[in-house]
């Protein structure tokens, strides 16, 4: 049995593990049950990890005596929706779920965030364990206890905080991962970086290539150091009432791109998030906050690891901003879940490992920003 690096999102009673190796799937069962109110479980997966991981986990729950079924849904933004969550709680019902059954979500941020959700508001909450599949769920979303879904109006405003009872991230996963799918998931990594570490992010510069390029000594320290980073946050401001704002580096704008995209394949998350953080620390310099060299170096190393740093760049017809105006993206901005008061809290930065909370920025200049990123 290969070694398992154990971290502890520190919240009291409902404090929980994230456990980090190889090989976790195929050792689920028995990791998962101590966690369990009754030996019961629901998987729900999308449909090409069903193919990928869904018979080790079975049969690992099996060994270990849990009694369960899998709920098996379409893969893509998509599914994160109000029809496929009435879904997913009504075929949960139908199966005469109990409270004491555990749901286990096996996938990436879509499918994590939907089936917190559902355990969220099904018979007024049930437990739900997260086997995030992807570097930028096993990172950034499995963790943290954010749950949700997107509607017409603007991505994940509808959801609520509910705590995972575990996570289980296995490096395995990362080896069958799609290039552009590890690289959305490698923006988030950096975003850690330019929170609070700037060693984290000078490693990075240094060890990017080689962890990109497969390196699984690399990832797994990426995914270290990462978790630790948010379980840290998240022990402190488990609601975002100020601290856990930071992790939204990125977001406010990379959301803004999502929904212009209309969600779909031709721009990914982790895509918009490492645009959102070029143009975050572009504003940055712009206010007079951040060292323009510093803004330099975050552009070069996303821009060196193949990830987009300018709106013209991204490719392909909606995912050039082709048609795209600054008036509307700022617009999508405003429906953003941190717009207090009618004005945007923005995320800037002092520098590299200097974020901080911005409330006084002129909507001028965003617009300005973005006209610039338009027209390069």
């Amino acid at each position: 049995m290969t070694t398992i690096d154990t971290l502890e999102v520190s919240l009291g009673d409902r404090a929980y593990d994230i456990k980090i190796g190889s090989g976790l799937i195929a050792q689920a069962g028995g990791l998962i049950k101590p966690v369990l109110r009754q030996p019961s479980a629901v998987v729900v997966t999308d449909e090409n990890l069903a193919a990928q991981h869904l018979p080790a986990l079975e049969a690992s729950l099996t060994d270990a005596g849990i009694a369960h079924r899998s709920l098996v849904l379409p893969a893509g933004e998509a599914t994160k929706s109000f029809a496929k969550l009435e879904e997913v709680i009504d075929r949960l019902l139908e199966g005469g779920i109990e409270r004491g059954t555990t749901l286990v979500a096996l996938g990436g941020g879509v499918i994590g965030d939907l089936t917190g959700f559902a355990a969220a508001v099904t018979l007024r909450g049930l437990d739900f364990i997260q086997i995030p599949t992807t570097l930028l769920a096993q990172v950034d979303s499995s963790v943290g206890g954010k749950t949700g879904i997107n509607t017409a109006r603007g991505k994940n405003l509808v959801g609520s905080f509910h705590q995972p009872r575990l996570v289980l991230a296995d490096m395995d996963v990362l080896e069958t991962l799609p290039q552009r799918e590890f690289l959305a998931g490698y923006a988030e990594v950096v975003k850690y970086g330019l929170i609070n570490d700037p060693v984290f992010f000078t490693w990075l510069e240094e060890k990017g290539p080689a962890l990109i390029a497969g390196d699984r000594d690399l990832r797994r320290e990426a995914v270290l150091v990462s978790c630790r980073a948010k379980a840290d946050i998240v022990a402190q401001d488990e609601r975002e009432a100020g601290l856990r704002a930071l992790l939204n580096l990125g977001h406010t704008f990379g959301h803004a791109f999502e929904a212009e995209a209309g969600y779909g394949g031709g721009l990914i998350h982790g895509e918009a998030v490492a645009l959102g953080m070029v143009m975050a620390f572009d504003l940055s310099v712009e206010m007079g906050f951040c060292p323009p060299d510093d803004a330099a170096r975050v552009r070069a190393h996303l821009q060196a690891c193949g990830l987009p740093v300018a709106l013209t760049a991204i490719g392909g017809n909606a995912r050039t901003g082709a048609g795209w105006n600054s008036a509307t993206l700022v617009s999508h901005m405003m429906r953003d879940k941190k717009v207090s008061e009618g004005r945007i809290t923005f995320v800037l930065a002092r520098g590299i490992g200097k974020a901080f909370l911005e409330r006084d920025v002129e909507l001028e200049r965003v617009d300005a920003l973005l006209k610039t990123s338009l027209a390069a």
